[in-house]
């Protein structure tokens, strides 16, 4: 159980930034292109420039080396990165064998060769990779995009399910409305650099 705080958190053209994702619960957040959505994500992972604070409970991001704390507040990108030829080499070990059948993924997609594989099923194994090391929030920058309709309702169940059974607080930036009222408890839009709390079923 974990809960997402930020702290007037503050980069580039975005913030100051007061937010709490309670521990379980879905906070989406869409806005036009441009408006930060991503830099705001980056800020939170410790991977860009800020200033502020974000915590995990109450353990903040200062307090730790960026590696151990990308690990526990754990950012997903759209178009993630591969450094090894072989997909299982980017796993500490066997994914979870009913995480793989959930997102529609064979038992051999450890084997394959990442080249062999479509943009699609390196985003779902990307998210697999991620859930693999048990973070307690996630941060979702459009973890669908690239997924056609079936693909996209198994990501959003898993993540349900991922977010009910280990209590970990999402961060997710979608830019799909319909998307939002299936997954979201409450709903922001970035504009102008500020959070406006909008309509969410």
């Amino acid at each position: 159980m974990a809960s997402l705080r930020l702290d007037q958190l503050i980069t580039r053209h975005v913030g100051p930034i007061e937010l709490r994702v309670g521990a379980g619960e879905c906070v989406c957040v869409q806005g036009a292109s441009g408006s930060g959505k991503t830099l705001l994500l980056r800020a939170i992972a410790d991977l860009d420039p800020h200033r502020g604070e974000s915590y995990l409970d109450a353990q903040p991001c200062s307090s730790l080396p960026a590696p151990d704390w990308r690990r526990s507040v754990a950012l997903v990108v759209a178009e993630s990165q591969w450094w090894s030829e072989r997909v299982g080499d980017h796993f500490d070990h066997d994914p979870d064998a009913a995480w793989m059948e959930q997102l529609g993924l064979p038992d051999e997609a450890v084997d394959w060769r990442v080249s062999r594989c479509s943009t699609g099923e390196r985003q779902r194994l990307a998210l697999l990779r991620t859930l693999m090391q048990s973070p307690g929030a996630l941060l979702l920058d459009e973890p669908t995009g690239n997924l056609d309709q079936d693909s996209t309702r198994r990501v959003e169940a898993l993540l349900a399910d991922y977010r009910q059974q280990r209590g970990a607080a999402l961060l997710w930036v979608s830019h799909d409305p319909g998307q939002i009222d299936r997954v979201a408890q409450r709903n922001f839009i970035l504009r102008e650099g500020k959070l406006e709390e909008g309509s969410c079923p």
